[in-house]
């Protein structure tokens, strides 16, 4: 990219608001309160600005609008699938694809073919649901990142990737037999949305032909990815988003997919394959458990939403747009010294919630903490993948181990909040810092074994 150009606006203009309003700070304290001090369980009508997630959250185009007004519901054979199958072979290039409600629906298909008790799933960093779809058919999630993930201060333009080396000592210790398939996260969620190199794929790939296991991409985030290869890997200045993303997964078996990323839509997702063999058993539960495999448990209209939204995702000014965003905001937080994973990653800035609260243990969830005081704050809501989402109790010790890393992730959902909203929210984080050896830690006093941290309650310690 040209860094002689001048910085260009948003590639759209406003056609359509939705109010918002923030409530007196001693209303933010009670509800809190009473939603256990999780915020997973406000109403979304008592956020101010909601960065609990980018997935879902998108504001929708006026050709996805269109789209979806046109499209005849059927239960088979709508021309809304085709539409989709069109641009899922055009970007994606997969011969055979489902779509499905959404991506955790991909991951209990791909699973409950594949995975059975005491097999192992290796992956760069699973993310929360795609570890508990391996555990649930009693799977072994195993993650296999660069150590370089792990310090939240390294700039490395791929700290995403998985070590390779670890990745085939691992298959020769515990043989190909009890690996059903290999995972890639694109970009790297749970590492704070780091991006994989094209050449890390290829070695992925190559390994996983070598020992004759399944390669499956989590591809979520993939035209964020695509972008960062592009921006950062020498040899692809010159390729576009979509001739980066064929490349991509033409060194894959498959890939599960949630378009509610970056497919620009509300709810959707598909998984795709070449092994026909395999496409034939995703077939069969998927028709059993989502619906027929031209609507997958979806309305017809948000399978043509999710064609157009692809298609609008690889577009490179709008792809432009939302990396400077996410920069921008990431350097408004550095202005104020708050501690951020460096670099940002392509859908969300990172808090270091271990060194915004450094006197918070990890058993006393030091991102939660921080996640309950920021809505107090400003009404702003925000998740911890920290200790409370990846942290585990020692089933055979009952002692806890915390999560490698306390993150707080302030998602940003695509072309929904401008310059402004996150203005307010680094303002915020900034007199949170400021006052941050007032902020106590939390004691989580009910959370079920799977999943829990969405529905987990908690309480301050005082």
């Amino acid at each position: 990219m040209n860094s002689k150009l001048p910085v260009l606006p948003e590639p759209f203009r406003i056609k359509m608001v939705e109010r918002i309003r923030l409530h007196p700070r001693e209303v933010r304290e009670r509800l809190i309160k009473e939603a256990g001090y999780n915020v997973f369980m406000l109403k979304a009508e008592d956020v101010f600005i909601d960065l609990l997630t980018d997935s879902g959250t998108s504001a929708m185009s006026d050709e996805q609008w269109a789209g979806m007004i046109k499209t005849m519901q059927a239960y088979a054979g709508s021309g809304s699938y085709y539409s989709l199958e069109k641009a899922v072979k055009d970007i994606f290039g997969f011969k055979y694809f489902i779509p499905v409600h959404q991506g955790r629906a991909a991951e209990n298909i791909l699973f409950s073919t594949m995975v059975s008790p005491g097999c192992y799933v290796p992956n760069n960093m699973h993310f929360d649901t795609t570890e508990a779809n391996v555990r649930l058919r009693g799977g072994i999630p195993v993650n296999l990142v660069v150590d370089d993930a792990y310090d939240t201060q390294k700039i490395l333009p791929f700290k995403g990737n998985m070590d390779v080396e670890k990745l085939e000592n691992f298959i020769r210790e515990k043989t190909p037999a009890k690996i059903p398939l290999i995972m890639l996260t694109i970009t790297n969620n749970s590492a704070g949305g780091q991006p994989v190199s094209m050449e890390n794929i290829k070695q992925i790939s190559a390994i996983a032909k070598k020992y004759g296991i399944p390669f499956f991409i989590d591809a979520c985030r993939f035209a964020e990815n695509c972008y960062f290869i592009k921006m950062r890997e020498k040899g692809y200045e010159d390729k576009s988003v979509k001739e980066i993303a064929r490349e991509i997964f033409s060194y894959a078996d498959g890939c599960t997919f949630s378009a509610k990323k970056e497919a620009l839509t509300n709810i959707g997702g598909m998984l795709c394959t070449n092994i026909e063999e395999l496409y034939e058993k995703f077939k069969t539960l998927a028709i059993t458990i989502e619906g027929f495999i031209t609507y997958g448990g979806l309305a017809c209209r948000e399978l043509e939403a999710m064609a157009i939204g692809l298609y609008e995702a690889i577009d490179e000014e709008y792809q432009a747009y939302r990396h400077r965003q996410i920069e921008y905001f990431a350097s408004l937080l550095r202005e104020r010294g708050i501690p951020i994973v460096e670099p940002p990653g392509g859908h969300a800035v990172y808090v270091d919630a271990k060194r915004f609260l450094p006197h918070i243990p990890p058993e006393e969830f030091p991102g939660q903490a921080l996640v309950v005081q920021l809505y107090i704050e400003a009404g702003i809501r925000a998740v911890d993948l920290g200790s409370s989402c990846f942290g585990k109790i020692d089933e055979k010790t009952g002692k806890f181990i915390p999560a490698p890393m306390e993150l707080v992730r302030l998602a940003v959902p695509r072309r929904v909040y401008t310059d402004n909203h996150l203005k307010y929210v680094a303002e915020s984080l900034a007199r949170l810092y400021e006052k941050r050896d007032q902020i106590k830690g939390l004691r989580r006093v009910s959370a079920p074994k799977i999943l829990g941290h969405f529905t987990a309650k908690f309480e301050p310690i005082n």
